[in-house]
């Protein structure tokens, strides 16, 4: 009975996941460090998801520990259009709120081998987005859905070097999964006599193996402090290209191209990418202030100058279908929280994090991933069930600064997309962790 939490952490892996942090990484690999946004999160090891933050943490958790935790986004999306223009396509609107609901699942399991020695394993999803527009909007040519997914399996050994230092090594196996949709057309006579007028999708997928490290040294009884780093790890991914629609007669507003013009479509057939996933290093800090209260400190750091573009190439008629000009930065995380012990069952959490964007501008800000630079506030609590069980749960809202974008794809003709995005989102994680 003991280790079903870990199987059903396992067949949770298969859920659909996004995820609200910069870029299209995931933070939430936890519920428990929602409450502190995520403040501290190499240092702390008090279950184990320490899998993934700092696999050296291990070393803190006695006898065998098991934690499942579910995170929930609740996003906002909502553009306002500006000097928008799209030629040869309709498209009108503003998209509705292009936000969805997805659902975040971890879990975790270590098991002390010896008094230097423990095992762990983690399943999470650490890099995932979901965005959807409404119809045929005004940005349609460049995009009406944009979901990625990724399942990663992760291994792991730490060691206890002395009572102050303990090391920790992780391999990953990771499957990452992409699906893109936008609005396209095809002229089929000159003048425009009809046009087939629908959509292209992309669906891509590959899996590869990364690696991640990390220490973990107590300073003195009171302070720890966590170094960790997760590897790039990187895909050629494989899959389909399809384009579908209807054909109806060419009138305003289309624009009149010669015939046979493709319009921003990709083709049919088979596709492929390459895709470079950004590595990763966190910094925490751990501070027992006193019987009451523990402060947390947290910096990390993700490498996204790992993708500066996406070229999807057509394999069956052995042309480039499309390049996404990401054009991406790195990017830095800094976070702060406190814990305070109510009671001997109860532990309230608070944190705030300040979380910079990837995107370094409006010309190059994708209508599929709308980002800009973002603040949590964060709150939670944790209730001891008993001597080897507790309960994690936590709500955060973050807000997120307007992101201005005026992304010009009409030499592709996708258009001119021109105006300002609004976006916001609640998360909420609970999360149950057992020794034994």
């Amino acid at each position: 009975m003991k280790i079903k939490p870990l199987v059903l952490s396992i067949a949770l892996g298969s859920v659909s996941t996004a995820s609200f942090a910069a870029g299209f990484q995931v933070f939430q690999q936890n519920a428990s460090g929602l409450g502190n946004a995520y403040a501290g999160s190499a240092a702390v090891a008090d279950n184990a998801s320490t899998v993934f933050y700092n696999p050296a943490g291990m070393t803190e958790l006695k006898g065998n520990t098991v934690s499942v935790g579910l995170n929930v986004t609740d996003a906002s999306i909502k553009f306002t259009n500006g000097s928008s223009s799209v030629s040869g396509l309709t498209g009108t609107g503003n998209g509705g709120n292009a936000g969805t609901t997805p659902l975040i699942p971890n879990g975790y399991f270590t098991s002390q081998i010896d008094d230097k020695l423990t095992f762990g394993m983690g399943i999470g999803a650490p890099f995932g987005s979901h965005s959807k527009y409404d119809g045929a909007w005004v940005g349609g040519a460049q995009a009406l859905e944009f979901d990625i997914k990724s399942i990663n399996i992760n291994p792991s050994l730490a060691y206890k070097l002395n009572d102050q230092v303990s090391l920790g090594f992780g391999l990953n196996w990771q499957k990452f999964e992409a699906k893109y949709k936008r609005i396209t057309g095809t002229v089929s006579a000159s003048p425009v006599l009809d046009m087939t007028v629908g959509s292209t999708e992309m669906n891509l997928s590959d899996n590869a193996y990364g690696w991640n490290a990390g220490i973990l040294v107590k300073l003195d009884e009171r302070t720890k402090v966590g170094l960790s780093y997760r590897s790039k790890i990187k895909y050629t991914m494989e899959g389909t290209l399809s384009t579908s629609g209807n054909t109806g007669v060419g009138v305003s507003p289309y624009t009149l191209y010669p015939s046979g013009s493709i319009l921003n479509t990709l083709g049919s057939g088979v596709g492929t990418a390459g895709l470079t996933l950004p590595d990763m290093a966190f910094f925490s800090v751990a501070h027992q202030l006193d019987s009451k209260w523990q402060l947390l400190g947290d910096v990390s750091w993700t490498g996204w100058s790992s993708i500066p573009k996406i070229d999807v190439y057509n394999v069956t008629n052995n042309r480039l279908g499309q390049t996404l000009v990401t054009d991406f930065k790195d990017s830095w995380r800094f976070a702060a929280g406190a814990n305070y012990q109510y009671s001997s069952e109860l532990k309230l959490k608070t944190g705030i994090a300040y979380d910079k964007t990837p995107v370094k501008g409006a010309n190059t800000r994708l209508v599929s991933l709308p980002d800009n630079d973002r603040t949590w506030l964060s709150v939670g609590a944790q209730w001891k069930y008993n001597t080897n069980s507790f309960v994690d749960v936590g709500l955060a809202r973050v807000f997120i600064k307007n992101a201005d974008i005026n992304n010009d794809q009409s030499a592709d003709k996708r258009g001119l997309v021109n105006g300002s995005y609004k976006s916001s989102a609640w998360l909420f994680g609970l999360q149950y962790s057992q020794s034994f």
